[in-house]
């Protein structure tokens, strides 16, 4: 089978060559547009003297540039595998260190079927609806994450300018009360000078939130007291109108873009989730929503593109790197997280809850942390790739999740929760020494008995 690689160029032209089953280069470095007519002479020239039929090509994923190619080339079944970009990166500084070009990067990807055929995953295109439904699915995470990052800057300013605010008045950040006093209440003058009864009267009437009487408005006045006494009477050196403004502003675009991420995910998301999935036998796992299950079915499409549940972790990039050599074999390293970085968000948060109510997981997660050491993360990672394997199977098999024991005994949920409670929940003290706190701490006093003993030399 010849393999042609692709080199894609986002504005200018794209470069391909043509190698045989030997690996050898049977033509120069050709160059051609995303145009039918140019694409229609690729094919033609890789396969004189053969067959259409025995070409195959590989393609590193630049921008979306890759996708109208793909598009193109499966609708003439010809196979198309996209190579993750530190495959390519590592073999090009093998063939070439010193020298980078479009025909190096092109040589290497066609040579990449040879070399590295095993890691390589057929590219299925997903139907319109499922490609859909990915956009969808990154497009709420990219909101989500600016919902976040003002929510962050929100509460950095709350903490500046009205010190301990959420441990005294408003212990969610942005309930609607919180908010509110955003909007209207931001200077402490005029808090302290409304008076704690005015306050409350005014909350109760904006009928905002109809279970909150408003009781924390004593709570605010004499944190305002505070306030002032810390900044002084005249405010020198803030100016709480403008802060105000300032929050006010930011509080609207997060408002608008919450809006936007809840019609995204009820009237897009959603709908073209049970197009694709209509089943929802996802959503059988514990710990998989909605959210998660429309992730899953999106990206993995067709997973009988995968021959084993190996090659699916690789692809998800939730399995840990490995050092070994001898009889030694370096532990605790990181994911390679060379898959789709949803598939691992959503994988690590599914199987953060899944490990509370489902013995399986919990037993991993219990053996990661007592048993070998690993803190919190890791052990969840470690959950997580079980979690893709049986996103894998329910999504191949097309068959409701059961819950099970361990030895394999179906159990309800109340008796799942049951067995964790008694045979699978982590002892307070080993958590306690899994967490950041106290591995920063036995690592600081490695590097100081390291100082000493170079300090002190025998």
């Amino acid at each position: 089978m010849r393999t042609v690689g692709i080199d894609l160029s986002i504005n200018g032209r794209h470069k391909a060559i043509v190698a045989d089953e030997s690996g050898r280069f049977i033509t120069p470095l050709l160059t051609f547009h995303t145009d039918p007519s140019e694409l229609d002479r690729l094919l033609a020239r890789a396969s004189v003297g053969a067959e259409a039929a025995s070409l195959q090509v590989i393609m590193e994923p630049t921008g979306m540039a890759w996708f109208p190619i793909a598009a193109y080339l499966t609708q003439r079944a010809i196979p198309v595998y996209l190579a993750q970009g530190q495959q390519v990166a590592d073999l090009r500084r093998f063939y070439s260190r010193h020298a980078k070009s479009d025909l190096v990067d092109a040589q290497v990807l066609a040579r990449l079927a040879g070399v590295n055929q095993e890691h390589l995953h057929r590219l299925i295109l997903p139907p319109a609806e499922g490609f859909a439904c990915q956009r969808a699915c990154k497009q709420l995470d990219r909101l989500i994450t600016h919902i976040t990052s003002i929510g962050n800057r929100i509460q950095a300013i709350d903490r500046f300018a009205w010190p301990r605010l959420e441990q005294r008045v408003f212990s969610q950040p942005f309930s609607p009360a919180a908010r509110w006093f955003r909007e209207h209440w931001y200077h402490p003058g005029s808090v302290i000078q409304a008076d704690a009864e005015a306050i409350r009267q005014a909350w109760v009437a904006s009928q905002l939130d109809v279970h909150d009487p408003g009781e924390w408005s004593e709570a605010l006045v004499k944190l305002a007291i505070d306030v002032l006494r810390l900044y002084g009477d005249d405010a020198a050196y803030l100016d709480f109108d403008q802060l105000q403004a300032e929050v006010a502003r930011e509080q609207q675009v997060m408002h608008q873009l919450e809006t936007m991420a809840h019609a995204l995910r009820l009237k897009t998301m959603r709908p073209l989730y049970r197009q694709i999935h209509p089943d929802r036998r996802l959503e059988t796992l514990f710990g998989v929503g909605q959210d998660s299950a429309a992730v899953y079915a999106s990206l993995v499409s067709e997973p009988t593109r995968f021959s084993t549940s190996r090659a699916f972790r690789g692809w998800s990039g939730m399995v840990p790197s490995s050092r070994q050599s001898a009889d030694s074999e370096t532990q605790g390293l990181h994911i390679t997280q060379a898959g789709p970085s949803l598939i691992k968000k959503f994988a690590y948060l599914d199987a953060d809850v899944a490990r509370q109510r489902d013995p399986q997981i919990a037993a991993i997660y219990y053996r990661q942390m007592v048993e070998r050491g690993k803190h919190h993360k890791q052990a969840v990672c470690a959950c997580a790739t079980h979690m893709l394997d049986r996103v894998r199977a329910v999504l191949r098999d097309g068959r409701p999740y059961e819950l099970r024991d361990v030895d394999g005994t179906p159990v309800t949920p109340e008796e799942a929760r049951a067995i964790i409670a008694a045979r699978y929940t982590v002892p307070p003290e080993v958590r306690q020494r899994r967490n950041k706190h106290k591995r920063r701490e036995r690592a600081d006093q490695q590097a100081e008995r390291k100082q000493v003993r170079e300090s002190h030399p025998s």
